[in-house]
């Protein structure tokens, strides 16, 4: 997982693509909210992180739809919904 430095608020983890149009704006988003977040481009892990990534994605998100966003270890966010992010960021 990258840090992308901000004001700590939730502890917000996003599993993205690197090609997805999506997951971009999440993390657009939460980066001009200015919080701190932790983000994986899953497609570019390593072989090895793969199977990994994808089993706590798919604990979250049964779907494996992307981007899962992981909240407090407690709430998932799946795709690009402004409101529940910005709610989560405690914007």
């Amino acid at each position: 997982m990258q840090r992308v430095a901000g004001k700590k608020a939730a502890k917000i983890a996003v599993y993205a693509l690197s090609t997805c149009p999506w997951c971009h704006k999440v993390k657009k988003l939460l980066s001009d909210l200015g919080v701190e977040y932790f983000f994986t481009d899953v497609d570019q892990a390593s072989e090895q992180e793969k199977p990994a990534l994808m089993d706590t994605v798919k604990k979250w998100n049964p779907a494996c739809s992307f981007p899962t966003i992981i909240v407090d270890e407690k709430k998932c966010i799946i795709g690009f919904k402004e409101n529940e992010i910005r709610e989560a960021a405690r914007v």
